[in-house]
């Protein structure tokens, strides 16, 4: 039996805990934690929790999708083309993982009864990450277990632990690692992001460093939990290595974590909740050090890790290291393809369509999940590309139905980003891009007891919402974002303070567009001018 929650819509209710409390555990107010493959006697149990839950959210042996095709949609007039693609068509999938199998999922839901070939560079079928920096490091889910069901059994042709490295846009080709060539009449490409490692190989090859990203690096790292450790050390304080912090100290192990910015989570959510997020970690335990870096990662003879330098000239010991310091698209495999791709992405249209070196849609080529770099009209039309489950999700969803749809027909990918974090007993969830605001406010709840709505704003309008266990309000602040509300919001609400104070938001800036790479413009005529990518040397 598989059971997925969708933690996006998870309002931390908590009657699957009481019916099923076997499966379901809540730590602290609404940190949900679950068995993703239980025992089948506890399937009744389950179904039980599942129809009680008031969202909607826990699902068993499928998933439900974001977006569902209304029937006259299905019955649009289609050219003969069309037809004859839907029955006899070839897609090619690079990427199977989470929007991967879910764009297959819909392709064959939408009718697509042509081949599917489905490409991974791992050996295993789409599996769940969120489990990974959780349940899976604790012991009590096994890595294997972590595997998503199929929005029902889908046919699809299976090439997995076989990367692609080439893409040919002309001749309508994936090369792959092993040689092969893969034609298509239509792709996507949905190869996501990898931990960003250490940058020193000698280092980095130590025996008890890791990073954290893949089935096989947190079975490993779970592994190594178990055979006992006397100090971990984290380096960087995003959402990941907060999580492992907390996993680690709810282990009892001493935990020292090394942050270059002021606070954790300061480079998703700003100073001001990162503060917070600092006071959380203190208090739980955390050795936490923060605008300091790792200089140096120090090994014994035997090349074990015994240690680290840090850039303030103090030392950490340490028998086991976490590299948490981000992830690195998966874009390297397109270097030569023609597509604008590079280190923030590939670029889409809001439809998930590629958009060429020069700027130019294509018509077969699509992109969905963390690899795409997309405009958002709610947000400027600012391009932007997103690590999070619930956008991996209904991405693929919106690039298969528009592969399958003529202009008229397709959708635009309009949804709000939402993430959520479960760590020190702690919900955080969040709606909307907290990157973009310049104040934020607390608008309900109490900082002290760690339990509030705070609201971000961008010259006037509220453009992000973040909850500390109050994931309740989350569709509430939603619907604010999208109607254009003024910032600072101006209701009478539960546990809504006496004065709000905006105070600034304290957003690092993002990535610089050009980052990387830049482009040399040539020719003169409009029929001749033409774009060529320059790689810059780092």
């Amino acid at each position: 039996m598989r059971v997925v929650v969708d933690l996006t819509r998870c309002q931390g209710y908590g009657q699957c805990v009481f019916l099923a409390p076997d499966v379901f555990t809540m730590h602290g107010q609404e940190a949900l934690m679950y068995d993703t493959d239980p025992d089948d006697a506890q399937r009744e149990h389950v179904l039980r929790a599942a129809a009680a839950c008031p969202v909607q959210a826990l699902h068993v042996d499928r998933m439900a999708t974001q977006h569902r095709t209304v029937e006259p949609e299905l019955r649009h007039p289609t050219s003969d083309g069309d037809g004859e693609f839907k029955r006899n068509g070839h897609i090619v999938i690079v990427g199977a993982s989470l929007a991967g199998g879910r764009a297959a999922g819909v392709l064959r839901r939408d009718g697509f009864k042509g081949t599917v070939t489905l490409i991974g560079d791992e050996k295993y079928q789409p599996y769940d990450r969120p489990p990974l920096s959780k349940q899976v490091l604790t012991g009590k889910v096994d890595a294997e277990r972590t595997m998503l069901p199929h929005l029902r059994e889908i046919e699809v042709e299976w090439l997995a632990g076989t990367p692609a490295t080439g893409l040919d846009i002309g001749a309508k080709q994936v090369t792959l690692a092993d040689g092969r060539r893969i034609g298509f009449d239509k792709v996507l490409i949905a190869t996501g992001a990898r931990a960003r490692p250490w940058p020193k190989e000698a280092e980095a090859a130590l025996d008890g460093v890791y990073v954290l990203r893949t089935l096989d690096e947190a079975d490993r790292m779970r592994r190594r939990l178990a055979a006992g450790v006397n100090r971990v050390l984290i380096i960087g304080a995003g959402f990941t290595g907060s999580e492992v912090a907390s996993v680690c100290r709810g282990l009892d192990l001493e935990v020292t974590v090394v942050e270059a910015g002021p606070a954790p989570l300061v480079g998703a959510l700003g100073r001001v909740i990162g503060d917070i997020a600092a006071g959380m970690q203190r208090d739980a335990g955390v050795d936490l050090r923060c605008g300091v870096t790792v200089t140096e990662l120090v090994g014994d003879e035997q090349g074990r890790l015994t240690g680290a330098r840090l850039s303030d000239g103090s030392t950490v010991e340490a028998d086991m290291a976490v590299v948490a310091l981000g992830a690195v698209r998966n874009v390297e495999w397109l270097e030569g393809s023609g597509l604008a791709a590079g280190p923030w992405g590939v670029a889409t249209d809001a439809g998930c369509r590629a958009v060429d070196i020069n700027g130019l849609v294509t018509d077969d080529i699509f992109v969905a999940g963390d690899v795409a770099r997309f405009p958002h009209p709610v947000y400027h039309y600012q391009f932007m590309s997103l690590e999070h489950w619930g956008n991996a999700v209904t991405q693929a969803e919106i690039a298969a139905h528009n592969m399958l749809s003529d202009q008229a027909h397709r959708w635009p990918h309009l949804s709000l980003p939402v993430f959520w974090s479960n760590q020190f007993d702690t919900n955080i969830k969040s709606v909307g891009v907290t990157s973009i605001a310049d104040e934020v406010v607390i608008a309900q709840g109490s900082v002290e007891e760690r339990r509030f709505v705070a609201v971000y704003g961008y010259k006037g309008r509220i453009t992000a919402a973040v909850t500390f266990d109050q994931a309740m309000w989350l569709d509430f602040y939603r619907d604010l974002i999208e109607r254009a509300t003024p910032f600072p919001p101006d209701y009478r609400m539960v546990g809504r303070p006496d004065e709000m104070r905006p105070v600034p938001a304290e957003v690092p800036q993002r990535m610089a567009p050009a980052a990387g790479a830049t482009v040399v413009v040539t020719g003169h005529d409009p029929a001749e001018r033409r774009v060529s990518l320059v790689r810059q040397q780092p």
